[in-house]
């Protein structure tokens, strides 16, 4: 039976999403403090002189995809949500703040009662960006803006990158299923962080728990080489593994010699034995070797995991082999070698000092930004996106202007007027995500899913209204 991602067990979702709610309470930490330091003393200095106050335009975006790309799945809109809802400041957060002499009194009050009362729009979980796409947008004072920036920018670049990164691999891996398993490869927090983005870019579970309780994703796992180490021999160890987790369990077979640890676990468990799992050598020569061996002892049925250290190009090579699903872990934890989408947060619009909303930009060589907020559509040909359309210009200029038939909006609103949008929260928007990445991905040109170093599948034109 193949996993489902869905899996919560007896719970409805609205008991599942309040338990996921308590663990996200559990983890003690404040996110109004994962920032740069500047942030604090650009506010505290805009408090000062009136700035902070103006109205303000920010956007989130790219300038290039990781080389050889051909697009990139955004990934970790939920989690920004969640962290807004626990974006404020405690007695201990404001003592700290005043001991370093980070801001002054006068911003520690402000900073009291903070809470975020803008607003966000973006593209969906699980959508495709390019170069110069809008991925998010957060509009509200400078003040409260500048203090999201490096929070927005750390959970979407990593989320992101492992989504990306777990698309290409299951893209290579056909209709057989990807498990996450990189947990002991990264930090613990982003371990978790991973578990989520890899199964919003098309994987269908996860090996971490904490994962798989905060978001109720599903938890697969069931023994490493050490518990057959452990026993006198491995058919010991298998009899133990079977007596606890039942016939349908995964047994690791290449401890000693697969030949043999194949024979020994169909003895043990009979042809209904759940799957075998292969964590060293040539996979490919192996698999086949070991489904040959185990239709012949009458296990037609038992299916075939590998590991170790599997990327995409290695989930392609095995494309002929008989494997039933893979368990990934090192490359898919950090992007397959792009742990970063090189994603930016910049001031695109701002009012000024007659109360006048005006465009901004940098011109700096080689980081030159376009003006404005934005809006971006995606058109297509023949039932195939052609092309990224970014039109940017004044909040007037953008409501009167009117896309061609067919053009596919892309922004939706994350948060509106500091009240957030809760269907891209919880357990549910995780499956939608990873959904519509799947549809999304359809949608591109065939290129997209070639390994092949390449440009962007389609291109991004950028008008300025």
């Amino acid at each position: 039976m193949q996993p489902k991602i869905g899996h919560r067990g007896s719970y409805t979702y609205g008991q599942f999403h309040q338990k996921s709610r308590k663990a996200l309470e559990m983890l003690d930490y404040s996110p109004a403090l994962m920032t740069d330091m500047y942030e604090y003393t650009m506010l505290d200095a805009c408090l000062r002189d009136g700035t902070a106050n103006r109205k303000c335009v920010f956007e989130i975006f790219t300038r290039h995809l990781p080389l050889g790309r051909h697009y990139g799945v955004a990934a970790g809109q939920g989690r920004i949500l969640d962290a807004l809802e626990k974006f404020h400041l405690d007695d201990n957060d404001l003592k700290f703040l005043a001991d370093r002499k980070v801001v002054s009194t006068e911003t520690i009050k402000w900073l009291e009662n903070f809470h975020f009362s803008g607003s966000i729009k973006g593209y969906r979980e699980g959508e495709m960006f390019f170069p110069n796409s809008p991925i998010l947008q957060v509009e509200g004072t400078f003040g409260e803006c500048t203090l999201l920036e490096t929070l927005l920018l750390s959970i979407l670049n990593y989320d992101s990158a492992v989504a990306s990164a777990a698309s290409r691999m299951v893209t290579a891996a056909k209709d057989r299923p990807c498990m996450d398993m990189g947990g002991r490869r990264t930090n613990e927090w982003a371990a978790v962080a991973a578990a989520r983005a890899a199964v919003v870019g098309g994987f269908k579970g996860t090996a971490n728990l904490l994962a798989a309780q905060m978001y109720g994703l599903k938890a697969i796992g069931t023994a490493a080489h050490c518990f057959t180490l452990v026993h006198d021999d491995e058919k010991s160890a298998f009899e133990s593994q079977i007596a606890a987790l039942g016939k349908n369990t995964t047994l690791l077979v290449d401890t000693y010699n697969i030949e043999e640890a194949v024979k020994t676990a169909v003895d043990v468990a009979g042809p209904e034995l759940g799957g075998v799992r292969i964590d060293s050598g040539d996979l490919a020569s192996l698999a086949q070797r070991v489904r040959n061996q185990l239709d012949a002892l009458g296990a037609t049925n038992t299916k075939i995991t590998v590991t170790n250290d599997l990327d995409e190009y290695a989930l392609a090579s095995l494309q002929t082999a008989p494997v039933d699903s893979y368990g990934v872990g090192t490359m898919l934890v950090t992007g397959s070698g792009a742990p970063t989408c090189a994603m930016v947060y910049k001031l695109t619009e701002r009012e000024n000092s007659a109360g006048e909303m005006q465009p901004v930009a940098k011109k700096s060589k080689d980081k030159a930004t376009v003006p404005g907020r934005k809006l971006a559509f995606r058109s297509y040909e023949y039932s195939l996106a052609d092309c990224e359309h970014v039109i940017s210009g004044s909040e007037d200029k953008l409501a009167a202007y009117q896309p061609e038939d067919g053009w596919k909006d892309l922004l939706v609103d994350y948060v509106t007027n500091g009240e957030n949008h809760s269907e891209y929260q919880g357990h549910d928007a995780i499956v939608n995500a990873h959904n519509y990445r799947a549809q999304a991905l359809a949608e591109l040109p065939i290129g997209a899913q070639s390994l092949m170093k390449g440009d962007p599948v389609i291109p991004t034109e950028v008008t300025v209204l």
